[in-house]
């Protein structure tokens, strides 16, 4: 892959982040509050289900299981545990542990796929926090333990869901519309007991809430786990984790100009900081090999479902996340 390839695939990548900084806008001003687990359940299974429809492939073999479990790391994990976290810590300490997601990365390559962490992604990846932090952490007073271990969780088990995509890749046939669909299913199966049991039935929905969910269905999840796990297949783990930072980022701004929020000037030191190191993140990584050649051409020939929505890309909530987890509500 030239850098031009590589430069352009990152920058279709990186609009899943962007549009998971927007989750926080839409959950506090369109959905029902106090309803985390069902709003994760509607992000993912239906939006599964979808992409089962039209991609018309089903796992086989070995990619049963594993396809289970990449679900459970990227989806039915993440998801309950991420916004456990948020209802428990304070002043975005949620996204503060979630941006230090490209340094655990970075280990568990050299653990799973045998790359050793060079220096400068290391470097990248440590800025990268320190810049989220400038952006939304907060005073604050005695800290959760549940909740710190929660958002370490989340963190972690996202970073392993993202290095084991990277190495197991794709069956050969099998586009990231079908590998998205897998994952985002299986997940919601594991999501849909544990909604039903500690929150109860569904509520009640207004056309805001109905109009908020079906665009976190569609272009927050669908859309944009698809162009993650595009990504991911092109791009190596560190390349791809380190564009994260573009969700706080993403809700930050969005926080300014939607919601009437200040940004002072360490908030936008800390921005400028956290996209330097998502920039250089992609300057000075490695590519990632392809794995499968025998794929063949037609591997990535299913594309990813495009959106105009996505021209201009998620939420989280005063309500549904009262810690402000500024854009690692993904």
């Amino acid at each position: 892959m030239t850098a031009h390839q590589r430069a352009a695939v990152a920058a279709l990548t990186a609009l899943a982040p962007v549009s998971w900084g927007t989750t926080y806008v839409v959950t506090t001003e369109f959905l029902p509050p106090d309803r985390p687990l069902f709003t994760a359940l509607v992000r993912a299974l239906p939006a599964g289900v979808l992409l089962l429809a039209v991609a018309r492939v089903l796992p086989r073999g070995a990619w049963w299981w594993k396809a289970a479990v990449l679900g459970a790391l990227n989806i039915g994990a993440f998801f309950p545990l991420l916004f456990l976290s948020a209802y428990r810590l304070p002043g975005g300490l949620a996204a503060v542990v979630g941006s230090t997601g490209p340094l655990l990365v970075l280990g568990l390559s050299a653990l799973l796929l045998g790359r050793p962490p060079a220096r400068r992604d290391v470097l990248a990846g440590a800025v990268a926090a320190l810049g989220v932090s400038m952006v939304v952490l907060k005073a604050a007073g005695a800290l959760d333990t549940l909740g710190v271990a929660a958002a370490f969780a989340s963190t972690a088990s996202m970073s392993a869901g993202t290095v084991l995509t990277q190495k197991w890749g794709r069956p050969e046939g099998v586009g990231p519309l079908a590998l998205t669909g897998w994952q985002l299913t299986a997940g919601g199966l594991l999501i849909a007991p544990l909604a039903f049991l500690v929150e109860g039935a569904p509520p009640a929905l207004d056309a805001g809430a109905a109009g908020g969910y079906a665009y976190l269905a569609l272009v927050n999840t669908a859309v944009a786990y698809c162009l993650w796990f595009r990504g991911i297949g092109r791009l190596t783990a560190t390349q791809a984790t380190l564009l994260g930072p573009l969700s706080p980022l993403t809700a930050a701004v969005l926080g300014w100009a939607a919601l009437g929020e200040s940004l002072t000037a360490l908030q936008l030191a800390g921005m400028a900081l956290a996209f330097g190191a998502t920039v250089a993140g992609q300057l000075t990584s490695v590519p990632a090999r392809r794995r499968d050649r025998a794929r063949g051409p037609d591997a990535d020939a299913v594309p990813c479902p495009r959106s105009g929505i996505l021209e201009a890309p998620p939420p989280g909530g005063a309500r549904v996340a009262p810690a402000d987890p500024r854009g690692d509500a993904r």
